[in-house]
């Protein structure tokens, strides 16, 4: 059993190579990744122990930030330095968010794909912030499900908007930015990989966490509040009156039947869709994922215990759970969920998956 111990790299945003070691760098909160969005940490300088290039190192908007598992030479976190605050303090405080966040600030012009696959679809919108922007490689091998696509340079849309507008679509393609080692050893490159689901699903995960044993706390949210269950959908476009696009009703028929109340749901996709048939593909794939209502699991282990991040289980994994007895579950429960988001404090040699039934 090793602790979580993290090597922190000041990078240069362009090209991915390493300007500083910034051993005497501690972020304030845990870190943090989430499929398709974003995340953010703030972190402490010490500068009586930085190096003498850390102001290079951590440029805002000129610089990352790498954190790499020491005990297995993964990265596990980067993020673009976005703010820097220092003065008569003997540190400077650091603000950074993942590769995601910078695809809010890129645009992706004028794209009008007919019948292209939805790898395509992805690459095609993403391949204006490879110019002048980090070193992110497109993975994004064939997903043999093809759509329509078209955005218009006037419509301001970001590339990270379209991006979740299209992973929000039924069937539609999930997305993330992962950080690794490049060729020498000498600094980062970024993959941006593109699956029809991300990570490796199994019903036999690598590793248990395990309760009692390396978790230390767990809690199973259920939820059917107002956005989180519905067995009827109607998904609705920009306008008002009878002149707004609205998609069929979806509804969950065979819950009704069987004797669910009819719960429903009306809601405007946050890009302001304007195509018919992504408008339905938004209901269809929110019943989906509604119907029954949120299940969420939400662990707390010990880092050095647990399965390891990056190694056995990673974003968008299947991730297992064994209960043994607790007051929620005196019988025990034995689950496999897929790992939506993830937090790593490993000064507190905390590990926290959030994992999600997906019904």
């Amino acid at each position: 059993m090793t602790a979580v111990e993290l090597a922190w790299y000041g990078v240069d945003l362009r090209s991915g190579g390493i300007v500083e070691d910034l051993p005497a760098l501690t972020p304030s909160g845990a870190l943090s990744r989430k499929l398709g969005d974003s995340t953010t940490v703030q972190a402490s300088l010490y500068l009586p122990g930085a190096p003498a290039g850390w102001d290079e190192a951590t440029t805002p908007g000129n610089s990352l930030l790498v954190a790499v598992d020491t005990a297995t030479d993964t990265p596990v976190w980067a993020g673009a330095l976005l703010t820097r605050e220092g003065g008569g303090a003997q540190t400077v405080q650091l603000g950074a968010a993942t590769l995601e966040r910078y695809l809010d600030s890129r645009f992706p012009g004028t794209q009008t794909l007919f019948g292209a696959d939805q790898a395509a679809v992805i690459s095609a919108l993403v391949t204006p912030a490879l110019t002048n922007g980090p070193p992110i490689v497109i993975d994004a091998p064939s997903t043999g499900v093809t759509m329509d696509y078209l955005t218009q340079d006037g419509d301001d849309k970001s590339i990270l908007s379209c991006l979740k507008e299209i992973m929000g679509l039924d069937a539609g393609p999930e997305w993330t930015i992962d950080v690794a080692w490049n060729a020498t050893h000498s600094g980062f490159r970024f993959p941006l990989r593109v699956r029809p689901a991300i990570g490796t699903q199994v019903a036999t995960p690598e590793g248990t966490f395990d309760f009692p044993g390396c978790v230390s706390s767990y809690t199973l949210t259920e939820s059917y509040e107002d956005g989180k269950g519905a067995t009827a959908v109607i998904a609705r476009g920009e306008g008002e009156g009878s002149s707004r696009l609205t998609s069929s009703p979806h509804e969950a028929t065979a819950l009704i039947t069987s004797g669910w109340p009819r719960w429903e749901y009306r809601f405007t996709p946050a890009t302001g869709v304007t195509d018919p048939d992504q408008l339905e593909a938004h209901a269809a794939k929110t019943l989906a994922l509604m119907a029954r209502g949120a299940q969420v699991w939400s662990i707390e282990a010990v880092a050095s215990r647990a399965p390891r991040l990056g190694r056995d289980w990673t974003l968008g994994d299947t991730v297992h759970l064994a209960i043994e007895r607790s007051p929620r579950h005196p019988q025990g429960a034995d689950t496999v969920a897929r790992c939506w988001s993830w937090e790593l404090d490993p000064g507190a040699d905390r590990v926290r998956p959030i994992l999600v039934e997906e019904n």
